[in-house]
């Protein structure tokens, strides 16, 4: 009986625990209703939020913003400003971040498939296991950005600025490179454009 009673309140505890953490991570149903009104949130809860539904979040404010697992698929962000903001596991598949200020963003798992980061400035930006392929990253500034682990395959990188980024790991099968800056570039192990793989230690240039 009292082994019983024991593991009744332990469930208990445990629901009451795990009750608590999704609702912590959940989004702010008024933080929300702020954002789609004013297009302005700074430092807000949006976590797991669909913005979707033909919204134009051009030139929006989400500076330091938590949009960890939000659905941003196909959401226009031209020069949209999220410095600092949180994007983990967020979905930006075929979204438009034309422009966009993402400087320290965290988009570790981010989907970004087919998304147009043209000419945005994504320098210092975490983007570990991010799927960014055939994603258009033309121009863009990913100085110091970490890329370990992304799957870039097919995307277009032509011109862009990868200064001290660190690709280890990443895969870039099929992608364009042509004109990019890859001074100081981590290559450890990263499958390059051909498919094949670059050795441990390989910087700027893919040693097989």
């Amino acid at each position: 009986m009292l082994k019983s009673r024991t593991l009744l309140v332990l469930n208990i505890i445990f629901i009451f625990i795990f009750l608590a953490t999704g609702f912590g991570y959940s989004f702010d149903a008024t933080q929300l209703k702020q954002f789609k009104s004013t297009k302005q949130c700074m430092s807000c809860n949006l976590s797991f939020a669909d913005l979707t539904g033909g919204l134009n979040l051009s030139s929006v404010n989400l500076s330091g913003t938590n949009l960890s697992g939000a659905n941003l698929s196909g959401v226009i962000l031209t020069n949209a400003y999220l410095p600092n903001a949180i994007l983990s596991s967020a979905n930006l598949s075929g979204a438009n971040l034309s422009g966009a200020n993402l400087y320290s963003a965290k988009l570790t798992g981010a989907k970004l498939t087919g998304a147009n980061l043209s000419d945005s400035y994504l320098c210092g930006a975490n983007l570990p296991n991010a799927y960014l392929s055939k994603a258009n990253l033309s121009g863009a500034n990913l100085s110091g950005a970490i890329l370990t682990g992304a799957n870039l395959s097919g995307a277009i990188l032509t011109n862009a600025y990868l200064y001290g980024a660190n690709l280890s790991g990443a895969i870039l099968t099929g992608a364009n490179l042509s004109g990019a800056n890859l001074d100081n570039v981590n290559l450890s192990s990263t499958t390059w454009i051909d498919g094949t793989k670059c050795k441990p230690g390989s910087i700027r240039v893919c040693n097989k």
